[in-house]
């Protein structure tokens, strides 16, 4: 007997960035290839039984097997970090390929994509990130690589060996605009940041705590402002990464409500870490949450959520660094009690991003199914040039998607996690949604918590032109809303 399709999945409570409805997804040949009630038989056939159905995770913000100086390593390669992000419901992930000082950006994404292999299980695009703005970087290799579907980058205004001159921002600006790239800014002010790390060091305060302390929020504030005025000045849309709280957001709002194409991503370490998880005076286990920008003080955490509903965010990403707690070549390359300013920055999150604002967005009512849907998988598939391929529950898209449990709780236990990282940072948050199954192009992933992925299954995309929505504009000044916050 021939079937219609290669999957059907019955009865589908489907999401997407515009609207819900009930319906049968039929695939052929990696593609959704209809969508309707009573659909023709496949041969594989999975009755959801009224369980929400969402398109694939796009994770336009991870960090995998890059080059690091010096002793220390990236827990997680193009093997475990894809098996991680499928295990969580991410079938779209867009690491970064990092141009060391005085190398050449093409030689950067060539010994990345070696990096990669064919190991990953879920497609995957690449960033490029700029740390040498010379001439011929900007004038000739930059524009090839846009041309080539590397259409993205991310540039540093912090950190000694990556940080970029205000002059150099601009130069690379110019060049996005010219060529229809999307910069992505890492926003916090170096010298202010160096200045406040040697006076506490100074005074002898090396604990995790004091890394907060050396990036209070006025850094990443003034930071952002000063690439909101960039993008102004050369007239061309940016993407501040990473907003941690209020300051930054509050200059986001300004520049949006300016009709300035300002767009903005926050992660799960705002809204589930505080300043309360860099522990007290000798606590190094805290070494755990060092990222940047750091966690703030739990209040700041109903900013962040706030902004979620507000729309100022575009994309909810997890900025997945992942580097082991009890190994020399990880958070403790500089022993034990290293000094804040010593430690491996990031944290692990690509299997937890998207069960953890699932559950306790989604799920407590604080933003909409099709707000969860924009932000986690089909504003960034825009933001990165990669829709409606993917993104989006629609026919001829590439047949990603989710079948959600949200009938289990679970506790978050990094012993039931399937990256390479010894902890995650969400250890023991309860969450009442888990993907049941994770398919790819059609291709069962993580089947009822087990991984069942060909190896290699991923490809490799070329991205074409962003096309980020318009920024939401603001029709009052940011205010608390106490009252959703209980």
């Amino acid at each position: 007997m021939s079937h219609h399709f290669d999957l059907v999945i019955r009865n589908a409570h489907c999401a997407t960035g515009a609207d819900t409805f009930m319906a049968d997804i039929g695939v052929r040949d990696g593609i959704i290839s209809a969508l309707g009630q009573g659909l023709a038989s496949g041969a594989q056939e999975i009755d959801a039984k009224g369980a929400w159905v969402t398109p694939g995770g796009v994770d336009g913000h991870c960090h995998l097997a890059e080059p690091i100086k010096g002793d220390v390593e990236m827990a997680d390669d193009f093997l475990s970090g894809p098996r991680s992000a499928a295990c969580g419901g991410t079938t779209t992930i867009i690491p970064f390929a990092v141009q060391q000082r005085g190398q050449s950006l093409r030689e950067a994404v060539e010994q990345y994509h070696q990096r990669a292999g064919q190991q990953s299980c879920v497609d995957y695009a690449f960033h490029m990130i700029l740390t040498d703005a010379n001439q011929q970087v900007l004038n000739e290799e930059l524009p090839a690589l846009i041309e080539q579907g590397y259409t993205s980058f991310k540039i540093y205004m912090t950190y000694e060996d990556m940080m970029l001159s205000d002059r150099e921002i601009i130069n690379t600006l110019a060049v996005a605009r010219e060529h229809g790239a999307l910069v992505m800014v890492h926003a916090e002010n170096f010298d202010c940041i160096a200045w406040l790390t040697e006076r506490l060091l100074a005074a002898g305060h090396t604990a995790p705590k004091y890394h907060a302390q050396s990036r209070p929020m006025l850094v990443e504030r003034e930071a952002t402002h000063r690439a909101i005025s960039f993008a102004e000045l050369v007239d061309v849309p940016i993407l501040i990464v990473h907003v941690s709280g209020k300051e930054a957001i509050e200059q986001i709002q300004w520049a949006q409500n300016k009709g300035l194409k300002i767009y903005a991503e926050t992660c799960p370490q705002y809204l589930f870490l505080s300043t309360d998880d860099l522990g007290g005076e000798d606590d190094y286990e805290a070494t755990k949450c060092i990222c940047s920008p750091p966690p703030r003080d739990p209040q700041n955490q109903a900013y962040v959520w706030d902004g979620l509903q507000a729309d100022t965010f575009s994309i909810f990403s997890s900025d997945h660094a992942p580097f082991s707690y009890a190994d020399p070549k990880g958070k403790q390359a500089f022993g034990d009690k290293p000094s804040f300013d010593k430690v491996a920055n990031g944290i692990p999150g690509l299997e937890t991003r998207l069960p953890l604002l699932f559950s306790h967005g989604v799920m407590s009512g604080k933003i909409s199914i099709e707000q969860f849907v924009q932000i986690t998988s089909t504003n960034v598939a825009k933001m990165y040039g990669l829709y409606p391929r993917k993104g989006s529950l629609s026919i001829g898209a590439d047949a990603d998607f989710i079948i959600w449990d949200t009938e289990t709780q679970r506790t978050i236990r990094n012993a039931n996690l399937h990256h390479a990282v010894d902890y995650t940072p969400y250890e023991g948050i309860t969450v009442n949604a888990w993907p049941a199954m994770t398919f790819s192009r059609g291709t069962l992933l993580w089947n009822q918590g087990e991984f069942v992925a060909p190896q290699g299954h991923g490809q490799f995309l070329k991205c074409g032109m962003p096309q980020p929505a318009k920024p939401k504009v603001h029709s009052q000044p940011f205010k608390r809303q106490e009252a959703q916050h209980g």
